[in-house]
């Protein structure tokens, strides 16, 4: 077999044999190869979560102000229904004072009976309720005793008397009622 039939010294071989890449080289490049493309997905991957986070954060900061704006809102403006369900009552009173001179007292008590209604129902509109304890054990979360006095009819440590009902808003304490707490004679 001569040079050109074992396909050395052909005419633009002369290179082949310097740039044959032995076969542990070859998986080397290989793996360098699917290196180099994960870190190509790695470095996409990592530039798609950083839009991501920089979105989220910019979301994040939207959501902060207008809560911000929502709040400042609600305490501009909560008041707003509650003043508008007390109007009624303001005018029932103002028509009270106008009319009050020439008026008997059975319709004076009459309007004063409406306007107390009116005020209840508004009150009762915005979750605002009475707390009467009358004959209830004393309870000094929600009352206020004003004194004590003894009973031979009461339970000891019971409500005798209410001296002025109590409020409470949505199930919490606006202010408490004042109460005579009867104690056992003695």
């Amino acid at each position: 077999m001569s040079a050109n039939e074992s396909g050395r010294g052909r005419p633009g071989d002369a290179g082949a044999e310097a740039t044959a890449v032995p076969p542990e080289t070859a998986a080397q490049l290989v793996e360098l190869e699917r290196l180099q493309q994960a870190l190509a997905e790695s470095e996409e991957r990592a530039r798609s979560h950083r839009e991501q986070y920089l979105r989220a954060v910019a979301e994040l900061d939207n959501v902060r102000k207008r809560t911000q704006r929502d709040i400042e809102a609600a305490n501009r403006y909560g008041l707003e229904k509650f003043a508008a369900e007390l109007l009624p009552v303001k005018d029932s009173l103002e028509q009270a004072v106008q009319t009050g001179a020439r008026a008997d007292a059975r319709s004076l008590r009459e309007g004063q009976e409406a306007t107390l209604q009116l005020l209840a129902k508004a009150l009762e509109r915005f979750g605002v309720s009475l707390i009467d304890p009358h004959g209830e054990p004393f309870d000094p979360t929600r009352h206020e005793a004003m004194m004590t006095q003894e009973s031979a009819t009461a339970e000891p440590n019971s409500v005798l008397q209410v001296v002025q009902p109590g409020y409470e808003l949505n199930g919490r304490l606006l202010r408490p009622a004042r109460v005579i707490v009867a104690r056992a004679p003695g």
